[in-house]
């Protein structure tokens, strides 16, 4: 009995590995589509398990937190100013200060404008175009507090002013390093556009170093894509991290609105400044009362030059450091002190990193021949209007 068990249990298995193998070889789709009739469910499964994208929530959280920390130290600045004062404006009219509404020009100017505290004690920055020939100041805190600041002193050359005010308890921005930036990371610009009330707005960085657009006499600017309205200059821009690095100034306009290409001061030139004005009450930088012009091919050739190399010597002024020393114009010059020049900017850069009363040693080509001179560095003066000079 149970011979024949075994015998029918045998040839029930044959017969099934034998249909297997039929259907295998004349209908095999017939047993993939089994098989892929199972699979979405399991890969469905998979996916609800999986945890949500890391890199979405760092993101949002990010620029949250970032706007967190940096906005309680933006404020609103509003300056009185006499009838006859205006804002001082770009030599471009593309190039405008996002400044903010004004009065009748028959009453006050009410200029509206932004700052940064950067210090717990109320030490505030902002541009000076927001408070140049203000009579009065009025500051309002992002908590809805208000009072009345002091000008401690201004830099027209790079736009840059500190105020003063006497509150308790004031958030203070940490500082970043414009340095460390790079085309492409993202910022944060923060203000008061339009008067609307404190504003944050996304970008990025989209170009470093910006300069020759005439608006200051010393510029390196942050171009940022983020919006920059009237309103907003003297702002905040920040970091992911929402540490400040940058004083936003100025924007690229045909309409007086934002199109996507605004200016800011970097953190590193506004702190610089700042320390100069709280310390000296004004920002000491070297002059030699040299008028410059750019050398191009041409010139270099009818000037019998090797090279177009160097920076050609347009006018001196009278019984300033290089015409005392015998600098002519027509001269190249090529070095000051350790530093090779090449353009009018390394120049009026280079000589303002000078100390005012030291002594600096300049090289220049004049008629083909190199020639050496020592200076005798003097302050530079300050401008009632920007000046052109080094």
């Amino acid at each position: 009995m149970v011979k024949r068990l075994w015998l029918i249990f045998a040839q029930a298995v044959t017969v099934a590995l034998a249909v297997v193998f039929v259907i295998a070889t004349l209908k095999p789709q017939w047993l993939q589509h089994a098989r892929w009739r199972e699979a979405p469910i399991a890969q469905t499964a998979r996916q609800i398990a999986l945890p949500p994208s890391p890199a979405a929530s760092i993101v949002r959280a990010g620029f949250a937190q970032a706007a967190r920390i940096a906005s309680p130290a933006v404020v609103s600045i509003t300056a009185s100013k006499a009838p006859s004062q205006t804002a001082r404006r770009g030599r471009d009219p593309l190039f405008g200060f996002p400044f903010g509404r004004r009065a009748p020009h028959d009453g006050p100017q009410l200029g509206l404008g932004s700052g940064v505290i950067i210090s717990a004690d109320g030490v505030l920055l902002t541009n000076n175009h927001v408070v140049e020939g203000a009579s009065d100041i009025e500051v309002q805190l992002s908590d809805g507090r208000q009072a009345r600041a002091r000008l401690v002193g201004t830099d027209p050359e790079t736009d840059v002013a500190v105020l003063k005010i006497e509150l308790a308890d004031l958030p203070a921005i940490p500082l970043g390093e414009a340095a460390n930036l790079q085309v492409g990371d993202a910022v944060l610009a923060i203000g008061n556009p339009f008067n609307v009330g404190q504003t944050v707005t996304s970008g990025i960085v989209s170009a470093l170093g910006r300069n020759q657009l005439g608006i200051n006499t010393f510029e390196n600017f942050i171009q940022t894509d983020a919006a920059i309205n009237p309103g907003n200059s003297g702002g905040a821009l920040v970091d992911a991290d929402g540490r400040l690095v940058g004083i936003n100034t100025a924007i690229f306009s045909r309409s007086g609105g934002s199109l996507g290409i605004g200016f800011a001061i970097p953190v590193d030139v506004a702190r610089q400044v700042a320390s100069a004005l709280l310390k000296d009450g004004v920002v000491a930088r070297g002059w030699i009362g040299v008028q410059t012009r750019e050398l191009t091919p041409e010139l270099a050739e009818a000037l019998k030059l090797d090279e177009a190399r160097g920076v050609l010597i347009g006018g001196v002024v009278a019984d300033a450091p290089a015409a005392r020393a015998g600098i002519k114009p027509g001269d190249v010059l090529t070095r000051i002190g350790g530093h090779a020049v090449a353009t009018p900017a390394d120049l009026l850069a280079s000589v303002a990193a000078l100390k005012p009363h030291s002594e600096v040693e300049v090289a220049v080509q004049r008629a083909g021949k190199a020639l050496s001179f020592r200076l005798d560095v003097d302050q530079r003066p300050r401008p009632q209007r920007v000046a052109e000079d080094d």
